[in-house]
């Protein structure tokens, strides 16, 4: 690994903790807000079930969060709640994640914060009042400009944290939430056969919906042009001795929808599995892909080796739905696609600069996107707020 390389791969480390941090904060500022009726049902009794159902949803957005199942069976009676054993994990690891959770998500959030307020230093000490000039710590007041410089080597130190200290400070800050919100070995199983159960659903769906699609493709297609292929040798045959100039022209005729024939059952194949896709890499097909797309893209693409032919189609074609809607929906002027593969899971992001408010649930392919990437156990994340961006995340296990 070059150095360049190994700086670029910090550089993703300490953004990726920094990201942590914050959604840690988000969920620790999240489950402080809970402690309040929980608390007031201890006074109250009828607040009970709401209480323990805000416990039960506040659970299962860090569950999201870190990537552990989520959908533990509801329970229809008070004491049932109560008496659950993963009710009594989601009550310590609230009370953790309200105080320890927050503040370190906090200290994580003033790092990173800190290496912009102290970095920049040097730059605008002498435009603040002279009371504020100061370090994020707030001493001691600077008044020479190599006083700042000072100050810009603390934001330098406050980087090194972030690339270096905050990584191991987000994992600490998730440590309750890996330990306590995962699902006791009975749960975890009844889980996961529901959840598999549900994706073999989705996948067959998917599959026929897309033996549907190729058989309307042949039929509205490559049938027609073939039919017409026949007819037309039909008449040239019958032309052929009492007027050989026609049978020429409807020979000619012929050949043409017999090309186009072909032309259209090439692109049925294409659609099926790319040739470049196999005959080349999933990088290249991507980038094919991008040249298509009537929106510019960008594409990074950074896998050592082949996935499975599976999965390699899989992330193929949700790139493509992807970048269909981008061209059709999003209105946006560029976009993005980088594809990445860290141990035994391929990451493909689809990032576009348009007016967002993508809805997964809205028919714009999204959908099927979901069916696609979960058929392969995997998983999709939309982020697409109002007026953009819109980011369209997938990953899909790819260990043989």
């Amino acid at each position: 690994m070059s150095v360049a390389e190994a700086v670029q791969r910090r550089l993703r480390i300490g953004i990726t903790a920094v990201e942590r941090a914050g959604t840690g904060m988000w969920t620790g500022t999240l489950a402080l807000l809970t402690l309040w009726p929980l608390a007031l049902a201890l006074v109250l009794p009828r607040v009970a079930p709401f209480a323990m159902g805000r416990l039960r949803a506040v659970a299962d957005v860090e569950r999201r969060r870190l990537g552990l199942p989520t959908g533990l069976p509801p329970q229809s009676e008070l004491r049932a709640v109560l008496t659950d054993p993963a009710t009594g994990r989601e009550l310590r690891w609230l009370g953790l994640h309200a105080t320890v959770g927050f503040f370190l998500g906090a200290v994580g959030l003033t790092i990173a914060i800190d290496i912009v307020r102290d970095g920049l230093f040097p730059l605008y000490w002498r435009f603040v009042p002279a009371a504020d000039a100061t370090p994020a710590i707030g001493w001691p007041l600077i008044r020479t400009q190599g006083g700042a410089w000072l100050v810009g080597l603390m934001g330098a130190g406050y980087l090194l944290l972030t690339l270096y200290a905050l990584p191991y400070l987000v994992t600490l800050q998730e440590l309750p939430g890996r330990r306590l919100l995962r699902p006791a070995p009975g749960e975890d199983m009844a889980m996961r056969i529901a959840e598999l159960t549900a994706t073999r659903a989705a996948a067959l769906d998917a599959h026929a919906v897309e033996l549907r699609r190729i058989e309307r493709a042949l039929h509205d297609g490559t049938q027609n042009r073939l039919v017409a292929v026949n007819v037309l040798l039909g008449a040239a045959r019958r032309a052929v001795r009492r007027d050989p100039d026609t049978a020429d022209e409807i020979l000619e005729r012929a050949q043409s929808a017999a090309e186009l024939a072909l032309a259209e059952l090439r692109g049925v194949v294409r659609s099926i599995l790319p040739p470049v896709l196999s005959d080349r890499s999933l990088p290249d097909a991507l980038a094919s892909l991008a040249a298509t797309c009537p929106v510019p893209v960008t594409v990074d693409a950074d896998v050592p080796g082949r996935c499975a032919a599976s999965v390699e189609a899989t992330a193929y074609f949700v790139a493509a739905e992807a970048l269909t809607n981008v061209a059709k929906h999003s209105g946006a002027s560029r976009a993005s696609i980088t594809l990445t593969r860290a141990a035994d899971v391929l990451r493909l992001v689809v990032t576009d600069d348009g007016h967002g408010g993508a809805d997964a649930d809205g028919g714009t392919g999204l959908t099927g996107i979901r069916r696609r990437a979960e058929a392969h156990d995997g998983t999709v994340t939309l982020t697409s707020p109002v007026g953009g961006p819109t980011t369209v995340e997938v990953e899909l296990p790819c260990g043989l």
